[in-house]
């Protein structure tokens, strides 16, 4: 048995202190002698450890890493002495260690070193030394739990030091000394790395790199070392790390919020470290109940003891539910999974001692939250805890027993009968909290076999009155936890020791002790600033509280600007006053708070800071590059270099040029104020020196990197004829095959003017140059065609003039002739409104701080006077000819700035631009077209509504009205007016008299479009105008002046047999409510009332019987209500039926045939139909009526009568007659003859195919469409078939016949499951499988393609065939079984169509087998 006790293990005897003695026999040795005194100590510490074991009765009952109780020590040394080494190490489970030199495992095979160890007691002897042993030696301790490691430097020194000495003989002992060591330097450049994430408790995480090593050495692989916070991490239940083949991951299997933080994963070599880090937020999961808190976090294990231990733990935050109430604490004891609750009633603070332990025993322990919605999930349990004395193995002592022997002990255990113990001293309280103070004292010597015990007693302070503490068990170790005390109070305490020969004397008091007061929670943080760090992610940093109570860390809360959804941005108090918030959105505004926790709970929010858009932070610009050499007169020299590749989030502001003479190391400013153009021309140069120049660009960040410097540039005047270089080359228009490259014209033209330009491009990489343009371009661009899509190229232009051909610019960057995707063209069009000819363009990319900037033969259009307008919109932009004319011709481009080369043009010539002016005046002077010329309507009160409308208008139309030549005026208490969505424009009179018989007359202008229209008002047409008008005015006075009906319910029935309910309401307001009812319950109509014209319908649907009633109609609004009924019953029915009737009967077809599985069916067409119609229908002069034989129906489009199993005797004439008070409307047929014998063979073959269709073989489901499978597999193919008679099932393997064999077996059982098994499946058995499902009536064929693969293999991708499932039709005639007796059979219903057979999931591919091992 190791030392370690099985679980459930306990010794009676040891716990209960019986005497055990451990012996052991030393050396004789007289130099032994004086080290006595150490190994005494070894041997006590030999014994605790081999008690350590003993002492937990559960499997890892108490986790603690290594742990050096004694540090190496440097040593200096003479050579060939003799030297030990040694270290004490602590930790359970025992730690292991192994010995380094230098760094280096130190090699045990040559018998130079000797290792001992002896329980935690480890030694490095080096018998002999020599000056090669001068090394720093590293210890290093490690168990399951972690790692630890001590060092110590060892100097040997040679005999003659003022001859030969060692390079370390000046350094003191207690020094790291190293020696000088060339480490082999790997360099590790992640390829992969992780990124934030964001998940929930109960989660799994795994955060992964895959890097590579240069050079990659199997023997000197790096360390990877994973850290959370700061703190390393290490394999455990919790935590997962695979490290190897250039790759490390860690895993989380069941995240809680302890486990949010910022992961580092550190790859560590001789040479130095490489790492990479990023944050993971582990936010709360959904709560037990709706509105409780997140858990609680982090619990902790202070002062276990042999009964209690002290947990204190880490407050949730509490962004969106109640504030908390207080916490349960739960234990469980290791082995078993009975949680218990410690606490009765909630605890407000974040600390509780838990009492009532069991000697020896381990526990887990776990905390609840709770708010008023109820109990919190439980946070993740703590690490096993024993409940020991953790005084014990202090009472150890050795005793020397004579000659080589010696025993190990405890005090308590040496045979001195009959005394009671001595006093205690030393008490002190080594702990004090609000309720509780932990006591510890210095225990009195003793020597007996009898137990010792102790009795606290307590006192307030000055009262001099001594109470006993009530403890529940003896008290053996001098350290016990006093609880239930006074917040707030002084108390003295003093220990009694006793045995059960008599107690000792009382200790002296401790001093006046003072419970801890609640201070109450931390004030609030200070200012909260936020500052951009990426486009994802910003720094928050604040002011910590003032009053920080015993702070634990803070919560920040994010909210977008504007709302007030808050969130947590950590779920796990953070200690510092910096925080990085991820996850953000980009682009969005958001405003953060900060909360302090300590152990009472969260503090007042901090006020909020300052709205923040997330955008990446500035940094300074990269380098420019490429500088060149314009120009040079013999004392000044025109520089121009390229803009540099990044800009740091912010435009470039200015230049800064440097110069040096060439061979010189100093470099000299040449300007101030910076330059802000990338031109610059260096005066006051030496003719014939040699210089070199360099470039530094700065943003609003600052200064960047200066260029790399340029080449020599010898001071010497320009004088040949030939042009110099053109310079700043741009690219636009890039296509798979071509793109426009712009630039600027040379400094130096040399001896004349240029004449033209030549532009040369050379693919990547070669010096293969060719001519884009064999005559040379006058303008300073040109489209280069014919390039190959997806090659890189380069480009340089030059300069023409008489002389000849000039210099070539610097060859520009690479451009990949390739379309960027999403690209789209420039359209051309005319408005058709305005007449505006518009080029617009959308962008297929945008990025913030994009520009569209628009060119005309490619220079930028800067001059607005001429009515161009450039309009731009989120992704799209328009370039506007207000007032185009003949000289707007040309190419006409847009970019898009901070994007992957967006751009495009269009080219207007002379005849398109003459086409677009034409149509644009056409647009502009236009005739208005009218809908309605001018009318009138009397209004209320006699006013009189003059109005046109127009096909459309626009918001600057103009118009008059007349009177008889007179123009009328529109001011009170005359009105005028139009409305754009309608185009009605509107005269209103406000008072009609004879003096206004005549003509009236609306003219329009609109743009340039001009109407007009009259209206004659004189004779009969004027008098009766002015009557309605003189009505209109009494009737106003006579209604009231509330909402009310000018024309109330009545039912209308519409030549379509439409039925609705019509009324007509006036003085209506804005705020006027119109509402249905049928028998006082509420309609809400599927199109709301026209309130605007007054007139208000109720579509009444399916009119009948089932929607006769009472129907009802309100209208109110503040000043009063007004209601309309009409009871649709009676003779209000009658009329609407008799109505429906006449237009129905009148639009009456002929009668048809249509034959069914049951029987011959009439038909009659009609508008509507309902049973409620007069309608009959007759055999003959014989009337039918409805019945199992004869089915009479409809729907709302026709009348029908079935004949069911029609025979001899229902030849004959048929007719129906739709009767309404006026007349009645006869429609007949006669189904005799070969009508009827069609009909008859009709419904028999539907009756027989329905017959067979119900019958026939089927295949019910089962069957996939395709199969994948690897060899040497069994393949079953099985599905349910139906049918009756049962049918027959045959297979087919690509068109031919499936023979059973042993392989092949083919079984159908119960006559309904059919299958096809493959023994041992090849590579030959792949194909087209068929099965054939057929009986008498009828059947289908089903095909399934089976694809074999071979064992490791890539699984085929197998498609199904795209034929359907084959029917296969029924053997004629199809017999029907007659019925047994006589009797009719029983009149189906009212016939259906057949209900199609089940699908049986074709088109759905079948998983692949399961492999088998």
């Amino acid at each position: 048995m190791s030392t370690r006790m099985k679980r459930g293990a306990y010794d009676h005897e040891y716990h209960h202190k019986q005497s055990k003695y451990v012996v052991k026999e030393y050396s004789s040795s007289t130099a032994m002698e004086e080290r006595y005194e150490h190994k005494t100590q070894s041997r006590i510490q030999e014994v605790v450890t081999s008690k350590m074991g003993d002492k937990y009765v559960r499997e890892e009952p108490m986790i603690r890493g290594p742990t050096f109780l004694v540090r190496l020590r440097s040593h200096t040394v003479f050579e060939k002495t003799h030297i030990k080494l040694c270290c004490t190490v602590a930790g359970f489970p025992l730690p292991s260690v192994q010995w380094y030199k230098d760094g280096s495992i130190l090699g045990m095979s040559s018998g130079q070193f000797l290792i001992e160890a002896n329980g935690g007691i480890h030694t490095l002897e080096i018998p002999r030394c020599s000056t090669d042993d001068t090394a720093q030696y590293t210890a290093v301790a490690c168990n399951s739990h972690g790692q630890a490691s001590s060092q110590a430097s060892v100097i040997v020194k040679r005999f003659r030091v003022e001859e030969e000495s060692c390079s370390y003989a000046w350094l003191p002992y207690t020094a790291a000394m190293l020696p000088k060591i060339q480490y082999t330097k790997i360099h590790i450049t992640f390829l992969e790395k992780f990124g934030p994430v964001f998940a929930t408790e109960g989660d799994s995480v795994t955060l992964t790199a895959t890097m590579t090593l240069s050079p990659n050495l199997a023997n000197l692989q790096p360390d990877a070392q994973w850290f959370r916070d700061d703190t390393r991490l290490s394999d455990s239940k919790w935590v997962k790390i695979v490290t190897g083949r250039g790759i490390t991951s860690l895993t989380i299997p069941n995240l809680f919020k302890d486990d949010e933080g910022l992961y580092t994963i550190r790859m560590v070599t001789k040479g130095g470290t490489a790492e990479h880090g990023a944050f993971v937020s582990v936010s709360d999961g959904p709560p037990p109940v709706a509105g409780a808190p997140g858990a609680p976090m982090d619990i902790k294990i202070h002062d276990a003891n042999r009964d209690y231990v002290i947990t204190s733990w880490k407050p949730p935050n509490t962004t969106t539910e109640g504030p908390i109430l207080g916490y349960f604490v739960d234990k469980c004891e290791v082995g078993t999974e009975n949680w218990t609750q410690c606490n009765d009633h909630p605890i407000k603070i974040c600390k509780y001692p838990v009492p009532g332990l069991f000697e020896g025993h381990s526990y887990y322990f776990r905390v609840r939250a709770v708010n008023s919605k109820g109990v919190s999930k439980a946070c993740r349990m703590s690490e096993p805890i024993a409940a020991l004395d953790p005084t014990e193995f202090e009472r150890l002592h050795a005793k020397r027993l004579g000659g080589n022997l010696d025993v190990v002990s405890y005090h308590d255990e040496v045979e001195a009968e009959g005394k009671p113990p001595g006093a205690a001293s030393g008490m002190c309280a080594s702990e004090t909290d609000r309720t509780y103070v932990v006591l510890s004292w210095k225990a009195p010597a003793y020597s007996s076999k009898a137990p010792m015990w102790y009795y606290i007693e307590k006192s307030l302070a000055d009262s001099g009155a001594w109470q006993r503490v009530n403890t529940q068990v003896p008290i053996r170790s001098p350290r016990y936890a006093v609880f239930d005390l006074a917040e707030g109070k002084l108390y003295q305490f003093r220990v009694v020791s006793a045995n059960i020969y008599g107690a000792s004397e009382p200790s002296e008091p401790t001093g006046p002790i003072q419970t801890q007061e609640l201070k109450g929670v931390p004030s609030a943080p200070g200012q909260v600033i936020s500052t951009r760090e990426t486009d994802t992610s910003v720094l928050i940093q604040w002011a910590p509280p003032k009053e920080p109570n015993n702070l634990i860390g803070y919560y920040i809360d994010q909210c977008v600007k504007g709302s007030a959804d808050w969130t947590s941005a950590n779920h796990k108090p953070h200690k510092s006053t910096k925080f990085v918030v991820s996850g953000l959105t980009k682009g969005q505004t958001y405003v953060f708070r900060v909360q302090a926790i300590n152990e009472l709970g969260l503090s007042d929010e901090s006020q909020e800071s300052a709205p923040l858009t997330v955008k990446a932070a500035l940094t300074t610009p990269s380098a420019p590059y490429d500088i060149a050499l314009l120009n040079c007169d013999g004392h000044s020299v025109v520089l121009y270099w390229k803009k540099p590749t990044h800009n740091g989030g912010s435009s470039i502001k200015d230049y800064y040029v440097d110069k040096r003479r060439s061979g010189s190391t100093m470099w000299r400013e040449l300007h101030i104020p910076p330059v802000t153009e990338r031109l610059y021309k260096a005066e006051g140069l030496t003719e014939g020196a040699v210089y070199q120049f360099q470039v530094y660009a700065a943003n609003l960040a600052g200064l960047g990197t200066a260029s790399k410097h340029s080449a020599d540039i010898s001071c010497d005047a320009w004088t040949m004829p030939e042009p110099g270089p053109a310079y700043d080359l741009t690219f636009s228009e890039v296509r798979d095959s071509s793109m426009v490259v712009e630039w600027k014209k040379p400094v130096y033209t040399g001896s004349g003017s240029i004449t033209g330009y030549h532009v040369e491009y050379a693919k990547k990489g070669t010096s293969d140059w060719t001519t884009a343009n064999e005559t040379a371009t006058s303008h300073r661009f040109l489209k280069v065609t014919g390039l190959e899509v997806g090659t890189s190229y380069v480009l340089r232009v030059r300069a023409v003039n008489a002389a000849g051909l000039g210099m070539a610019s610097m060859a520009s960057d690479p451009v990949t002739a390739q379309t960027v995707e999403g690209s789209q063209e420039v359209s051309c069009v005319v408005d058709e409104k305005s007449g505006d000819i518009v080029l617009s363009f959308e962008s297929c990319q945008l990025n913030e701080g994009s520009q569209f900037v628009w060119k005309k033969d490619y220079k930028e259009v800067t001059d607005f006077s001429k009515g161009i307008v450039i309009k731009t919109e989120g992704s799209h932009s328009k370039l506007i000819f207000k007032n185009a004319d003949k000289e707007d011709f040309g190419t006409y481009s847009v970019s898009v700035t901070s994007t992957m080369g967006v751009s495009s043009s269009h080219t207007i010539t002379t005849e398109e631009l003459t086409k677009m002016l034409a149509l644009s005046y056409e647009i502009r002077h236009p005739v208005i077209p009218l809908k309605s010329e001018l009318a009138y309507k009397i209004l209320e009160r006699g006013r009189m509504r003059f109005w046109l409308q127009a096909e459309s208008i626009s918001s600057n139309v103009t118009y008059k009205f007349f009177a008889n030549n007179k123009e009328l005026s529109g001011a009170d208490p005359n009105k005028m007016g139009h409305v754009l969505a309608t185009g009605i424009i509107e005269f209103i009179l406000d008072h009609f008299t004879e003096e206004d018989e005549g003509t009236f007359t609306c003219q329009i202008a609109d743009g340039g479009g001009k109407a007009q229209s009259s209206l004659v008002l004189i004779g009969d047409a004027f008098k009766a105008a002015l009557a309605e008008a003189e009505y209109q005015r009494r009737e106003y006075i006579r209604v009231k002046e509330g909402p009310h009906f000018s024309e109330f319910l009545t039912l209308h029935v519409g030549e379509d047999c439409s039925v609705s309910l019509v009324c007509k309401v006036s003085n209506l307001k804005k705020e006027s409510a119109f509402l249905w009812y049928k028998e006082d319950t509420e309609i809400v109509p599927d199109v709301k009332p026209d309130m605007t014209s007054g007139v208000c319908k109720l579509p009444i649907k399916l009119f009948s019987l089932k929607t006769a009633g009472v129907y009802k109609a309100t209208i109110s609004d503040d000043r009063g209500k007004d209601m309309s009924q009409i009871d649709i019953s009676g003779k209000v029915f009658e009329d609407a039926i008799n109505k429906i009737s006449r237009l129905a009967g009148a639009s009456a077809a002929e009668l048809a045939i249509h034959c069914t599985a049951t029987g011959i069916q009439l038909q009659c067409h009609m508008k509507y139909y309902t049973s409620e119609m007069n309608i009959a229908w007759c055999h003959g002069e014989t009337k039918l009526a409805h019945s199992d034989k004869i089915v009479i129906g409809g729907t709302p489009a026709m009348a029908t009568m079935e004949v069911i199993e029609p025979l001899e005797k229902d030849k004959g004439l048929y007719s129906i007659v739709i009767t309404d008070p006026e007349t009645a409307h006869k429609r007949t047929l006669d189904l005799s003859g070969d009508v009827y014998e069609k009909a008859f063979a009709e419904f028999q073959k539907l009756k027989a195919e329905a017959y067979a269709e119900k019958n026939r073989g089927k295949v019910v489901g089962g069957l996939p469409d395709v199969v994948t499978i690897m060899e040497k597999k069994t393949l079953s193919l099985t599905c349910t078939v139906c049918g009756d008679p049962k049918p027959q099932v045959s297979w087919l393997k690509n068109g031919a016949d499936v023979i059973p064999d042993d392989q092949y077996v083919v079984s159908i059982d119960q006559g309904r499951f059919a299958s096809l098994t493959i023994k041992g499946v090849t590579m030959e058995d792949s194909g087209k499988y068929t099965m054939i499902v057929q009986n008498k009536y009828g059947g289908e064929s089903v095909d399934i393609v089976v694809s074999a693969y071979r064992h490791g293999e890539q699984i085929p991708e197998a498609r199904p065939t795209m034929t359907p499932k084959t029917m296969i039709p029924p053997k004629l005639p199809i017999e029907i079984p007659q019925p047994k007796s006589a009797q009719p059979p029983p009149s189906p219903a009212p016939s259906t169509p057949s209900p199609a057979p089940p699908k049986t999931g074709r088109g759905v591919k079948s998983p692949t087998p399961t492999r088998r091992k």
